[in-house]
């Protein structure tokens, strides 16, 4: 069930809502909450029942463990608790990957297990990581079961985020005053939630159709539709994902949840550094946390002492930040090509980092236009799970495959036809409003302001509402075709 489906909107939504607060207001806050997470967990099923036994055994050892771990500060169970976590996710996600480049380093013939990816278990094995080691740190109170089960299975966020933090969550499902509706949260979430349907309908969907017409050419693609080609990845990856996240924290709000927010305009940012923060916030913030500080710590008081190496601070940062991201990459996916994504993008902050060194200031649209560039570049690894076609793509991104312009332009542009540039049809230039969609695309992203920043001046009046009922409306009526969020994959 997708947040961007009719059964979702129109059925499963309205029931769970006025379930939720049936519940609250002729019997207890806990038959409500019970009931919650109930609804979150069909929620869940909907996609495959066969993934319910890994959520609840996943669940079930890590409530008991940190149960334990409140009382006992035992550290060898707290790490057999996280080596349970990531041998689960390394199991389902990892291990055919692992066995497949065994097989081809060592011509070897092992059967590749025949185990399906479990839909949202990077997100929920991350988010109860943070639960068993808040609890050996003794910063969780003793709850419930049913309130830690809503606590993993929330279904606004279970699918894909945002990675949220039990001491924001659990006290909000606590608090009776959550349990009363409240009409300024549900008009602020359903405005949210309409701006990200949107982008999911309306954006990220239509920048989908001009990277499906790139696909199938990228032997022979040329610069303008190469760059067409990321730029449009570039955008669908953005309104996607951020959609998914609008959604998820207008869903939380009729709720009286507050999710943290997740994306902070990264495409405005004018240094690489600035902009991988600012992406995913509540992901670099746990990989920060949980293992940038303690892998930084456990080098200067163990490694580096114990094996006589000399580490400047600047080398040992810089070194710890490629070995994070490369972490990020591989959280992303089982493939070689999100392990390169991660090290470029790690690489790309320590350049950074090297660079303000010098404290040479670049102007702010050249500093944003490196800082851009330098994105869609990892991007490409990122999309493109063959190393060839993301050759391919480089080379034309580069010119190293011809300049071809739409056929419609021949006449108009015909005195460049001298130095090179080809006028043929080509998947992408057929169709013109790729171009139009681009700009947009930039025009959104750099103009206006963000959601989070839209949903703090909001207020409930005549313009929010019919702004709000306009794009909710349009993107209503171009529900023509369902899609998966990219996000899910992860």
């Amino acid at each position: 069930m997708l947040f961007n489906s009719p059964a979702f909107i129109f059925g499963f939504l309205p029931l769970v809502f006025g379930g939720y607060f049936f519940f609250s207001s002729i019997a207890s806050p806990s038959i409500s909450r019970s009931w919650l997470a109930v609804c979150s967990i069909f929620f869940y099923g909907w996609w495959n029942p066969g993934y319910l036994p890994i959520l609840f055994l996943s669940m079930l050892v890590n409530f008991f463990l940190g149960k334990f771990l409140t009382t006992h500060r035992s550290k060898p169970l707290l790490i057999l608790g996280i080596l349970f976590n990531l041998g689960l996710l390394g199991y389902f996600k990892y291990a055919n990957f692992l066995l497949s480049n065994i097989n081809l380093a060592f011509s070897a013939n092992v059967t590749l297990l025949d185990v399906a990816l479990p839909l949202a278990i990077s997100f929920f094995t991350f988010q109860q990581i943070t639960f068993i080691v808040d609890c050996y740190k003794n910063k969780v109170k003793n709850y419930s079961i049913m309130n830690y089960a809503l606590f993993v299975t929330f279904f606004p966020h279970l699918i894909a985020g945002p990675i949220v933090h039990h001491k924001i969550m659990m006290p909000q499902f606590q608090n009776e005053h959550n349990h009363k509706i409240n009409y300024e949260n549900i008009s602020r979430g359903l405005f949210i939630f309409s701006i990200g349907l949107f982008k999911k309908v309306i954006l990220a969907d239509q920048f989908a159709t001009t990277v499906g017409s790139g696909m199938g050419y990228l032997d022979t693609i040329g610069f303008f539709d190469a760059w067409a080609f990321i730029l449009s990845f570039t955008f669908q990856l953005y309104f996607d994902f951020s959609g998914y996240s609008d959604m998820a924290i207008g869903l939380a709000l009729l709720f009286n949840i507050k999710l943290p927010i997740n994306f902070d305009s990264p495409y405005k940012a004018t240094q690489f550094q600035d902009m991988a923060s600012r992406w995913h916030i509540t992901l670099t913030r746990f990989l920060y946390e949980y293992v940038y500080y303690p892998m930084n710590r456990y080098f200067t008081r163990k490694v580096t002492p114990r094996w006589g190496i000399r580490l400047s601070s600047t080398t040992q940062v810089n070194l710890s930040l490629l070995l994070l991201f490369l972490l990020s990459g591989i959280w992303h996916g089982a493939g070689w090509n999100f392990i390169v994504w991660g090290l470029l993008v790690g690489l790309g902050i320590v350049i950074y980092r090297t660079w303000s060194k010098f404290k040479i200031k670049l102007p702010a649209i050249l500093a944003w236009l490196l800082t851009f560039s330098y994105l869609n570049l990892t991007l490409v690894f990122f999309k493109l799970e063959s190393f060839q076609q993301s050759l391919q793509l480089f080379k034309a991104l580069f010119g190293f495959q011809g300049f071809t312009l739409p056929i419609g332009l021949s006449n108009l542009l015909s005195p460049l036809a001298s130095y090179g540039i080809q006028f043929v049809p080509t998947p992408i230039n057929e169709n013109w409003k790729y171009a139009a969609l681009i700009g947009i695309g930039f025009i959104i992203v750099l103009c206006f302001k963000n959601s989070s920043e839209k949903m703090a001046a909001f207020k409930p009046n005549f313009f929010h509402a019919l702004f709000f009922i306009l794009i909710l409306v349009y993107a209503l009526l171009n529900l023509t075709k369902i899609s998966e969020f990219l996000c899910f994959k992860f």
